[in-house]
C-alpha cells in the first residue's frame, strides 16, 4: 500500500502533508501536489494533515488512475519539503466536482 493524493488538492494545493512527511516523497505540480508511490513508506501521517481531504490509501476502491498519475507526475515534478501558502482562493475551490477535467495542469511547481 501507499498513500496518493486525488483529485480535491487540485488548485487547494495545501502543503500541511509536505511538513509531516518523513521520507519527502512530495512532488509538487502548478496547481497540486502527488506522492511518489515508490518512496512512500505508509506511514499514514500525511493523511490527516491535509484539509481537503485529498490524500488517501491506494488500497481505497477507484483510484488506480490517481495512482497512475502520482507515479507519472512524481517523476516530472519537483521535489517540495517546505509548507508554502496555499492559493488565495483554495477554500472556493474545495470539495468542487470534476476538477482533474477542469483544472488539472500538468506544468511543474516551483519545488523547494
Amino acid at each position: 500500500m501507499t498513500y496518493i493524493v486525488t483529485d480535491n488538492c487540485i488548485k487547494c494545493k495545501y502543503t500541511d502533508c509536505v511538513e509531516v512527511c518523513p521520507v519527502d516523497c512530495f512532488y509538487e505540480g502548478e496547481n497540486m501536489l502527488v506522492i511518489h508511490p515508490d518512496e512512500c513508506i505508509d506511514c499514514g501521517v500525511c493523511e490527516p494533515e491535509c484539509p481537503a481531504e485529498a490524500i488517501k490509501p491506494d488500497t481505497e476502491p477507484g483510484l488506480e488512475k490517481w495512482l497512475q498519475i502520482n507515479t507519472e507526475f512524481a517523476e516530472k515534478w519537483p521535489n517540495i519539503t517546505i509548507k508554502k501558502d496555499s492559493p488565495a482562493d483554495a477554500e472556493e475551490f474545495d470539495g468542487k466536482d470534476g476538477k482533474y477535467e477542469q483544472y488539472f495542469s500538468p506544468e511543474p511547481g516551483q519545488g523547494d
